[in-house]
């Protein structure tokens, strides 16, 4: 049931105009009219909005941040409500926020029907009637937001948060049965399960939450079921290409970023930061899709390198690996953490690692100084000799990286393991490490046990010594 006074938007949108004086209706194509109507304009049989939970991402230059502001203005300006038509967007940083904001002040200029209703200050567009205002200020800003009651909180390009701390904190109110949470954003780097990106397009995918739209155009993958089946990643991902009247700007784009960024930019997926020390491509032609775990093989030689923890901040993390002869390629069989998540007793970590070891037959595990003989001692009184490793944990990157990019490596299918190595970085020292705030016990630990295998393969004829960590 429609609510008394709600006005479709597309019927909004028709009588307005672009920035280039053309009918604004006449720019949205079909794709984004379809969820327009399908977010803003759809009830349950009691008048309240069926969505209330928005995802949409898709490449770069797809219209994600102006459909935000669309959105946005449709909710303060002409959505009935008695409580209020306040609406906030936070944007990734002080850039996004001026661009949004520009935008929005530009189409109100744009539309004398709408500039008559509003006045709009630095920060802000305000109804003259004081029954909405619009807020739109980069998410560092947004503390003074927090507790405030709203119809509409749009977040653009939330590829950057690492936790939930400021989404929780401007949660809708619970009171508020029309408040609307819009997202965009094009992929993040951090692709790991507790990153609200990933963890909202894994519940997008499951499609188990009925109050929540979906819409996703990514090199891979993609929710509209209009794209066809052999559709070109660039095709796939950039739904609104036709608009930009340049077919040859995604080619161009492509020569010119590394290719990390192109997939992250262009083709809305996870990729890497800039000075990073891993080739992408690289790191993902080396996961073997949908392998975790490599059960122990008789006959097979098994190496492990293990990164401890204290127990407070860290993942304490084993890996262990062998040589395939007959591919010439090292194969991480098993990489595995602590159960739980820090904090934790690291002594149950090394009970926990000690029983996979023996599985694997192993009685010898490497790792580096770490604490001192705490750990070792740990692993000894087990049954598991604990070697101290001679190589650094900048020596083991460098020399995973060569095999690496030869493609003589087999990663296991792990998040936190692709994460962790797309964003390794090459420091000012020349050497590879994490960024800070970042960590790389995974990386660690599944590297070292790589290089330890490669070291231990059959002698060549060279009959060069092994070299042991």
């Amino acid at each position: 049931m429609t609510p008394p006074g709600a006005i479709n938007p597309l019927v909004f949108f028709s009588k307005l105009k672009w920035l280039d004086g053309r009918p604004l209706l006449e720019t949205i194509e079909p794709y984004r009219r379809q969820i327009f109507t399908d977010v803003l304009f759809t009830f349950d049989d009691d008048g309240v909005p069926q969505i209330n939970f928005v995802l949409c991402g898709r490449a770069k230059k797809n219209w994600k941040s102006a459909d935000l502001v669309l959105a946005a203005l449709y909710r303060v300006l002409v959505w009935p409500s008695p409580v209020g038509n306040d609406a906030y967007v936070l944007a990734n940083d002080l850039q996004q926020a001026g661009d949004d904001l520009s935008l929005a002040k530009k189409l109100i200029a744009a539309n004398p029907i709408l500039a008559s209703e509003v006045v709009i200050e630095t920060n802000a567009i305000i109804r003259n009637d004081g029954a909405g205002t619009l807020r739109i200020l980069p998410a560092r800003d947004a503390a003074g937001a927090h507790g405030k009651t709203y119809n509409f909180i749009g977040f653009d390009e939330i590829h950057g948060y690492r936790n939930y701390d400021l989404l929780e904190a401007l949660a809708p109110d619970p009171t508020r049965r029309d408040a609307l949470t819009w997202i965009t954003s094009y992929a993040s780097i951090r692709n790991v399960p507790g990153v609200p990106l990933h963890d909202y397009i894994e519940a997008g995918k499951r499609g188990d939450d009925p109050r929540m739209f979906f819409s996703w155009y990514s090199g891979s993958f993609t929710t509209d079921p209009t794209v066809p089946d052999d559709a070109v990643p660039e095709e796939r991902a950039n739904p609104s290409m036709v608009s930009w009247n340049n077919s040859g700007y995604l080619a161009q784009q492509r020569r010119r970023l590394p290719t990390s960024k192109f997939r992250r930019l262009h083709l809305n997926e996870p990729g890497a930061p800039q000075g990073a020390a891993f080739d992408a491509d690289a790191v993902i032609s080396a996961i073997v899709d949908g392998r975790k775990r490599l059960p122990c093989e008789a006959g097979r030689s098994y190496h492990a390198f293990v990164d401890m923890s204290g127990g407070s901040s860290d993942e304490a993390v084993l890996g262990i690996a062998y040589y395939d002869a007959a591919t010439k390629r090292s194969v991480l069989a098993s990489l595995m953490s602590q159960t739980g998540r820090p904090p934790f007793n690291p002594r149950d970590a090394v009970r926990k690692f000690v029983t996979e070891l023996k599985a694997y037959g192993l009685v010898r595990v490497r790792g580096d100084a770490y604490a001192g003989l705490t750990f070792r001692a740990d692993f000894e009184f087990a049954g598991i000799r604990y070697d101290v490793s001679r190589r650094s944990k900048a020596d083991i990157y460098d020399d995973f990286e060569p095999k690496l990019n030869a493609g003589e490596v087999e990663l296991l299918d792990s998040p936190k393991l692709q994460e962790q190595l797309l964003t390794l970085v090459v420091g000012r020292s020349g050497k590879i490490d994490h960024l800070a705030g970042d960590h790389d016990d995974w990386a660690n630990a599944a590297a070292g046990a790589l290089v330890l295998a490669t070291d231990a393969r059959a002698p060549t004829a060279s009959s060069m010594p092994f070299r042991w960590g």
